[in-house]
């Protein structure tokens, strides 16, 4: 149950904490009061957008925080576990709106997102306000109405796996034929320029090898000259650096016996000698190896023409890049001709998910069906209670061809309140007060199935008066045996059917106008039902019509 609400800088709210009970509250005040403002206050806490237009003091933030009471159940403490919150009871739910408008929620204390607050929301209280009634002609309601009545989530979601498969592989499926017909569209283009670089026999590194042999090539003259002349100048037959070497070594050797420094010398001498020689040797090789060869250098020069060239057109710097294009292409030319077998192997798993699908919609679509019965005698029962005793209704449930995340069904709701005619679709035949009626008996019969702690209704009662509001009366305390149920309401019939009266009123303070609220007690109570009853001028019939209303309900 909902055990408190603060509201703190809300509209024509300064500050307001109100107490709820458990069983059937009611909350009365004049037009104008504030009704709807704390049913606003209210829905911020179960997830609704706001924005500083709703703050009474535009200095200061708005605060609002809910308290439910409530029995521990797995679903609970499943979604609490889920999204890492910490369960403690009662759940704390508060809603921070600042000045500029930045809104923060808390969970338990926690921060989370609106859409985490909403969810749970949904699983705390159903509020009804005075627009719901429209909900009643929707067709998605409509099947809702069915499968909360019938306990149908297990169901719903062993339906809604295999349909989600389904639809991720009819996903895969649908790219997988795009990237197909891309594929085969671009298959000429690939091939050619795979081809053109297949037959560059590319290798890795080629490209800095022969632009060095290039250079050689271009300067082989010249460099033959050189390793010749270097030839000459260590081992030529004039006068040359080994021949002079030798006349040292040898002219050393003459003291070396006794001239001790002599000898380190000539051991110097000897491995300069001997490097000498292999550098004129090695020379000597060099330029017999190195010619001048212009059909070599013409090679060298077109294979590299050519390298360049596919580098440019691929906008590339090296023949690294040029192989990895290579093999890119030859990878998209195996991937088109894959994309048949692939294609093949998903339209298997689809055509077999959608037996599945279809299957699962089917069992669905029966349990549905078998609920039926049950559902439209339970409401017509209730429509009679309200004083519809020629009420007829009755609920189509036509299978389509498509399928949804919630099966293959669509749901009519069919109704009449006059003898003698055939029941229509709500929204052609029902009037605002017998719209009231329908929406209540159909909460009621579901209100047990949703198994939800506490639900609000925001004048249910519009379009109804007497005996009716009597009974509307009498069915609402009916809920309230198994959950709390909240009413906002301008029949005193209804308001003296409550376990607990609040009042709605408005004062003025400093000239503003300030929305408050209170429990009221069983003497108050008589006076307010009486104002109810007279217009807002007790009598003293009026009183004695109140205290009787309050008796015979009690």
């Amino acid at each position: 149950m909902l055990s408190s609400l603060s509201i703190i800088n809300y509209a024509i709210i300064k500050q307001l904490t109100i107490d709820f009970s458990s069983g059937f509250c009611v909350i009365t005040g004049e037009t104008g009061a504030g009704k709807s403002i704390i049913m606003g206050a209210l829905s911020l806490i179960l997830g609704q957008r706001a924005d500083s237009a709703t703050l009474n003091n535009t200095d200061e933030k708005c605060i609002i925080e809910g308290r439910f009471t409530i029995l521990s159940t797995p679903t609970l403490r499943s979604f609490f576990e889920n999204n890492d919150l910490d369960f403690e009871i009662p759940i704390v739910m508060r809603r921070e709106i600042t000045p500029t408008g930045k809104s923060r929620a808390f969970i338990n204390d926690t921060p989370v997102q609106l859409p985490l607050m909403r969810e749970l929301g949904l699983m705390l209280i159903d509020i009804h306000s005075q627009h719901s009634n429209l909900e009643l002609a929707k067709r998605q309601f409509q099947l809702n109405v069915i499968d909360w009545y019938g306990n149908h989530t297990e169901l719903i979601a062993l339906y809604q796996n295999v349909f989600s498969a389904m639809k991720k592989t009819e996903s895969q499926l649908n790219t997988t034929l795009e990237k197909a017909k891309q594929s085969k569209a671009d298959l000429d283009y690939y091939e050619f320029q795979f081809a053109q670089l297949n037959e560059m026999k590319l290798v890795d590194g080629e490209q800095e090898i022969l632009e060095q042999e290039l250079e050689m090539l271009s300067h082989a003259e010249e460099i033959k000259s050189g390793l010749d002349h270097v030839h000459t100048l260590l081992d030529g037959e004039e006068i040359s650096t080994l021949t002079q070497l030798k006349e040292s070594i040898s002219t050393l050797q003459r003291f070396s016996a006794y001239f001790n420094q002599a000898q380190q010398l000539i051991s110097r001498l000897d491995s300069q000698y001997l490097e000498m020689r292999d550098i004129a040797l090695e020379c000597e090789m060099l330029a017999e190896k190195i010619d001048h060869n212009p059909s070599r250098l013409e090679e060298v020069s077109a294979r590299l023409d050519s390298l360049y060239s596919l580098e440019q057109k691929h906008r590339v710097n090296s023949v690294g890049e040029l192989i990895s294009l290579r093999n890119d292409f030859d990878a998209k030319i195996q991937a088109s001709a894959s994309f048949d077998m692939e294609l093949e192997q998903l339209s298997k798993q689809l055509e077999k998910q959608k037996a599945e699908v279809g299957l699962n919609a089917t069992k669905l679509h029966n349990k549905r069906l078998a609920v039926l019965p049950a559902i439209e005698k339970e409401i017509v029962a209730y429509l009679q209670q309200l004083g519809m005793p020629n009420a007829q209704f009755s609920i189509e449930l036509n299978q389509k061809e498509d399928y949804t995340p919630i099966g293959n069904d669509e749901a009519v709701f069919l109704f009449t309140a006059n003898k003698g005619t055939q029941p229509e679709e709500i929204n052609k035949v029902a009037s605002g007060g017998e719209l009231s009626r329908l929406m209540l008996a159909i909460k009621t019969v579901i209100a047990r199935s949703k198994a939800l702690p506490a639900i609000v209704f925001d004048e249910i009662d519009t379009g109804i008066s007497g005996e009716i509001a009597s009974r509307m009366g009498v069915i609402l305390h009916s809920m309230s045996e198994y959950m709390q149920v909240i009413n906002i309401t301008h029949l005193p019939q209804i308001a003296a059917k409550g376990n607990a009266h609040y009042l709605v009123f408005k004062t003025e303070k400093d000239k503003n106008v300030e929305t408050g609220m209170r429990l009221l007690s069983n003497e108050e109570r008589v006076v307010e039902i009486a104002k109810m009853l007279s217009n807002n001028n007790p009598t003293p019939e009026a009183i004695a019509n109140a205290r009787s209303l309050l008796t015979s309900a009690n």
